[in-house]
């Protein structure tokens, strides 16, 4: 068993690894391409993930600098009780222990889900895609001299080159102790883990999120929102239906306005009886539509009668992760956002800030559609458990 390292330990090691990823920025994107060059799926989202350049390097670099300068999130005191018998207890944050990430295609996960996850006190296993396998190797490396500058031990962070055979036997039957694992991808993998796991899974849940274009929604908000919520379609937080209000004003020239842009960024349309009979606009075949996720260029109009009806919707259909509402009505807003049962509930603001960083957290280790033990995404704050502290002097009951 790894013995908790220091703070200070914690700390330096991802200062460390900040300062080797600008040094080995050049050899990562080299590595990266030849794992993108290599992919011969038709997946674009899976493509669009996989894919390392400046920008993100930069952002793994953001992500474990700002980790270290957050405050510690083991040992912090969250309750504490006076016994009538004089023992004092405590009841403080501890660390899981080992956190296992499954994860597809994103090299980025390598840095900021296993940064999350080593500032919190837990060794870290790592398991990605076959797809990334080159990039992911190239990362763990730099956590390992990262990690043995500071003496620490390389096995911190550890990758499983595994097959899926080989990761089903070990979520089965694992060859050390697992505490919790996290995996990170599509409803497959999700499904597979969910599956086979003997320890506890956190399910970062797929999108199909919601914007509720409102009778009282400046039209202008609502095309921004939904642009911007089709802006990265390889993202969990895309936005995948669009219900408008039938009793919009001008709503077929909002509906037209919105086709247009739609169109402008090669984004198909699909819709109801009534919004179908827009140029431009296919009818969709099946109910079934509502419930998927689409990570495509592909997008759902359709019109709706109210507020209750819309949240009797999202609730049915969606996958729990973030909704919208645009209106200037803030009593309507409030209805909506208390009765939606999503993890994040946005009134005129896009759903493509359901994201650790954007929501103040610095990052995260995953958004979980999940009620327990944590919803949405879950930063350093959240990737802790708990342990009673009792001191006394020689008290029995």
């Amino acid at each position: 068993m790894n013995t908790l390292l220091s703070i200070d330990t914690r700390n330096s090691v991802l200062l460390k690894m900040a300062m080797l990823l600008e040094r080995e920025r050049q050899a990562i994107i080299a590595v990266n391409k030849t794992d993108l060059e290599a992919y011969k799926g038709d997946d674009i989202s899976m493509f669009d993930r996989l894919k390392v350049d400046d920008s993100k390097v930069d952002e793994m670099i953001k992500s474990v600098t700002h980790l270290a300068s957050q405050d510690d999130p083991v040992g912090v005191e969250r309750f504490s009780f006076k016994h009538e018998n004089g023992m004092q207890v405590y009841n403080k944050t501890a660390s899981f222990g080992t956190v296992m990430i499954i994860y597809e295609s994103r090299p980025d996960v390598t840095v900021e889900a296993a940064g999350i996850a080593f500032k919190s006190g837990n060794k870290i296993l790592l398991k990605g895609g076959k797809e990334s396998l080159r990039s992911n190797l190239k990362i763990v490396e730099l956590w390992h001299e990262a990690l043995k500058e500071f003496g620490a031990s390389t096995n911190w962070v550890e990758y499983l080159q595994f097959n899926r055979t080989e990761t089903q036997a070990f979520l089965e039957k694992p060859t050390q102790k697992v505490d919790l694992i996290v995996p990170r991808g599509g409803e497959r993998l999700i499904a597979f883990v969910k599956q086979h796991a003997t320890c506890p899974v956190i399910i970062s849940g797929r999108g199909n999120n919601f914007v509720y274009v409102h009778k009282d929604a400046d039209p202008d908000i609502a095309l921004d929102i939904i642009m911007n919520g089709k802006s990265k379609i390889s993202a969990c937080n895309a936005v995948d239906k669009v219900l408008i209000d039938k009793n919009l004003p001008n709503k077929k020239a909002f509906i037209e306005s919105l086709i247009s842009k739609l169109k402008a960024s090669n984004i198909e349309i699909l819709g109801d009886s009534e919004t179908c009979k827009f140029d431009n606009i296919k009818a969709f075949e099946s109910d079934d539509i509502w419930y998927e996720e689409f990570l495509d260029y592909k997008i759902v109009i359709s019109e709706i009668g109210s507020n209750s009806e819309t949240i009797a919707m999202i609730n049915k259909y969606s996958g729990g992760h973030s909704s919208v509402i645009v209106t200037s009505n803030k009593d309507e807003a409030k209805v909506f956002m208390e009765n939606v049962d999503t993890a994040a509930v946005y009134h005129n603001a896009s759903s493509r800030f359901t994201d650790g960083g954007q929501l103040g957290l610095g990052g995260e280790l995953a958004i979980s559609t999940d009620k327990l033990h944590q919803r949405g995404p879950i930063g350093l704050k959240h990737l802790v458990t708990n342990k009673w502290y009792v001191h006394g002097s020689g008290q029995i009951r």
